[in-house]
């Protein structure tokens, strides 16, 4: 069997503090890792463009909700994990840079949408299919059964910690 990275390191542990070896550290030291090369590349496309991270999740969670683009900016900073301080500065940048407006909900003055802008839509599909390449760059290397395998493993496990979407139609 090949080894990785993260072998080396469980081999160093299992000497150190045997009792914290098991299929929990591991699980987690190989997300950790995977999700930093996937951090790697999201950095990479998002710094061609001028976007931070924060700012293409944004962009990106506007476009993937269809037209209009619009979402509130509380039900942006808690689909992405930001907080309010940091919801409203990477609006305010992109706002800036004219790929977002916010508006004022007419039925609810207390209620304000942040719409991606036409120049927007254009950026956001450029950088997620920018991002979406180099994703597919980077796992090009793994047999494309072994992907299929991981991403039911993988959507297991988040199901099975809590992790479960809504109901279709809920």
């Amino acid at each position: 069997m090949r080894r990785d990275r993260v072998d080396e390191v469980v081999d160093e542990w299992r000497v150190q503090l045997p009792d914290t070896v098991g299929p929990a550290m591991e699980l987690g030291k190989r997300i950790h890792r995977l999700a930093g090369r996937l951090q790697e590349v999201v950095r990479a496309e998002t710094a061609a463009v001028g976007l931070t991270p924060a700012e293409f999740d944004v962009l990106s969670a506007l476009r993937r909700v269809g037209v209009p683009y619009a979402l509130k900016p509380s039900d942006l900073a808690s689909g992405l994990l930001l907080t309010s301080g940091g919801i409203s500065n990477v609006l305010r940048r992109l706002q800036q840079d004219g790929v977002i407006e916010r508006e004022a909900d007419s039925a609810d003055a207390r209620v304000a949408w942040v719409r991606l802008t036409p120049k927007g839509v254009t950026v956001a599909e450029r950088v997620v299919r920018a991002v979406t390449r180099a994703q597919a760059r980077l796992f090009a290397p793994v047999p494309e059964q072994l992907q299929h395998d991981t991403v039911r493993h993988l959507r297991e496990l988040l199901v099975e910690l809590g992790d479960e979407a809504a109901p279709e139609g809920a």
